[in-house]
């Protein structure tokens, strides 16, 4: 049985935003689906935030459209969208309660006080603060009142929720419990989620399609695991996580694949789907990430090696992560590997035994 892929939600065509004589948006043309957990992920300035203000409508589009369900938002004002943000400051009024704060922006709904309470209480269980709504939105923490913006936002029933970085605020141990639960309310509520973020791992981990972007340009749009396995271009392989790279060469082309000679692992056949486009002669890079590779003790052996010397050790409990010369190499590589019990932590200085796959390697031009 097919799965039948689901509706466009918000579509871009060729959308350009000018500050004066700044190009913020550079014919950004994308779309993103019903029910999708979409990241906009880059370095600052790259215009994913002025991307994200364009879908909310607090900044107009020089040119092109953005579309929202099928109709164009040119000149639909913000509160006319169905779509509701969640601020990296969370907005939260200090001296209203949980329930008030969740329940402003019904205020204009005429709904009676027993259909607004049991709203605010569905939305307050919704994001895990039952019980909450009599308390001093100033007595909460960083994390809850990251919920109480949820609930605000969440209580308008919008068909977009759009999330302008809003764990940033919050300690590593509070963004990584919140990644989780917003994965769990997305699927519960079923709408769209657009978040901005400069956090790789943070979108890695919370999105069905992620969108990179570099100076207003979405320089590729693909699932978490097609960035990070297969980037199409050096520039995202080294903005998604870490990536080893080595010059390289194409020596030829066959019917089997491409034939490259990379330094310090020496010739190699490539799939074709490793290295799009990439013509015979050419020079290039191949990339592979730490976890693909590995290093070799006592009595293991693998088709591929290559000798190295290991220049750096950085131990995390669970990982230790070693930078490894290898022979015939002008900088090192990082290798990941895992603290499994009975495995020694080698020491700088050692020689090092590294085994590797052709097929976890990307070319790039």
């Amino acid at each position: 049985m097919t799965v039948a892929a689901k509706p466009t939600m918000i579509e871009f065509r060729d959308v350009h935003k000018y500050y004066g004589d700044y190009h913020a948006l550079r014919g950004i043309s994308a779309t993103i689906r019903a029910g999708e957990f979409f990241s906009l992920l880059g370095p600052s300035g790259c215009g994913k935030t002025t991307l994200l203000r364009t879908i909310a409508g607090f900044e107009e589009i020089s040119s092109g459209v953005v579309l929202i369900d099928g109709k164009d938002t040119r000149g639909v004002p913000a509160n006319k969208r169905p779509t509701n943000m969640v601020f990296q400051s969370y907005a939260i009024f200090p001296h209203l309660t949980v329930a008030e704060n969740v329940g402003f922006g019904l205020r204009r709904a005429n709904l009676s006080k027993e259909e607004t309470t049991r709203r605010v209480a569905e939305a307050l269980e919704m994001v895990g603060l039952r019980g909450y709504g009599a308390r001093a939105a100033h007595a909460l923490s960083g994390g809850q009142r990251q919920r109480v913006a949820l609930a605000r936002a969440l209580i308008l029933k919008p068909k977009v929720l759009l999330l302008d970085e809003p764990l940033s605020a919050l300690d590593k141990k509070m963004r990584e419990q919140m990644q989780v639960e917003l994965i769990k309310l997305q699927r519960q509520v079923g709408i769209t989620f657009i978040l901005v973020t400069h956090d790789q791992e943070e979108a890695l981990v919370m999105s069905d399609r992620i969108a990179v972007m570099f100076e207003g340009e979405i320089a590729q749009l693909a699932d978490p695991e097609t960035l990070y396995r297969r980037p199409t271009s050096r520039k995202v392989a080294d903005f998604i996580g870490t990536m080893n790279f080595l010059p390289a060469r194409i020596l030829s082309e066959t019917q089997q694949g491409i034939e490259v000679e990379a330094q310090g692992l020496g010739r190699m056949l490539l799939d074709p789907m490793q290295a799009p486009g990439a013509a015979s002669g050419t020079g290039v890079t191949v990339g592979f990430r730490p976890e693909t590779a590995t290093i070799l003790f006592e009595g293991q052996k693998a088709d591929r090696e290559a000798m190295g010397t290991i220049e750096e050790v950085v131990y995390y409990g669970d990982m230790t992560y070693y930078d490894i010369r290898l022979d015939g190499t002008e900088a090192p590589i990082r290798l990941s590997m895992r603290n499994v019990f009975g495995r020694a932590v080698l020491e700088i200085g050692a020689r090092a035994r590294v085994a590797w796959s052709p097929g976890a390697l990307v070319l790039f031009r």
